[in-house]
């Protein structure tokens, strides 16, 4: 590994506990972002393309999952607050740092994690949107689309039923197909959800 790729003693400036502030919920608007939309090679579908940073650091993602895999969590978190110190972008990063923060029973935390990565991959998408699928199976999207799910878990979790369904409709306007299994979570919460 490049010896400038980590220092030894670093500390992140971005502390996991206080995630980015969402800025806004619609495609098109808000902060500008380094992750981008461009359409797939097939033509009919679109990926994703994050920052080189993110790319670059996929090396420290797989040290990172290596660590949650040996039950390492609290340097794991470390790692993942490093990692976004450098690229705020990180969708992934954000992804996995509101995992552990829900398997902590922060649901709070894990839902300012999966709605700020949910934010990044709307924000890359044009206000008009997409005239196609934004597919789970590439790659490139799957963070995002993960994301999507755990913050629709985590709004209904904290009693946000009608945001919890928007963003699980836009989930499925992305990727219709519905390989995360959330179109039954839709009918379920719709016809359990408060008037109002």
């Amino acid at each position: 590994m490049p010896e400038n790729r980590k220092p030894t003693n670093r500390k992140a400036t971005q502390p996991a506990d206080k995630p980015p502030a969402r800025v806004n919920d619609a495609p098109g608007k808000g902060r500008r972002t380094q992750v981008r939309v461009r359409r797939h090679r097939q033509g009919d579908q679109w990926e994703l393309v994050h920052p080189r940073d993110a790319v670059e650091r996929s090396e420290d993602l797989e040290e990172v999952r290596q660590m949650i895999d040996a039950g390492e969590t609290e340097l794991a978190v470390d790692e993942l607050r490093w990692l976004l110190s450098d690229c705020r972008d990180f969708i992934e990063a954000h992804r996995l740092l509101a995992e552990l923060a829900l398997e902590a029973g922060d649901m709070a935390l894990a839902r300012a994690h999966f709605g700020f990565a949910y934010d990044l991959g709307l924000w890359a998408l044009p206000a008009k949107g997409l005239d196609g699928p934004l597919p789970y199976r590439l790659p490139t999207n799957q963070a995002f689309l993960e994301s999507a799910k755990g913050l629709a878990y985590c709004l209904r979790e904290l009693d946000q039923t009608e945001q919890a369904l928007k963003v699980i409709a836009k989930l499925l306007e992305c990727d219709d197909s519905d390989p995360l299994g959330v179109r039954g979570w839709l009918e379920a919460w719709r016809a359990n959800s408060k008037p109002g």
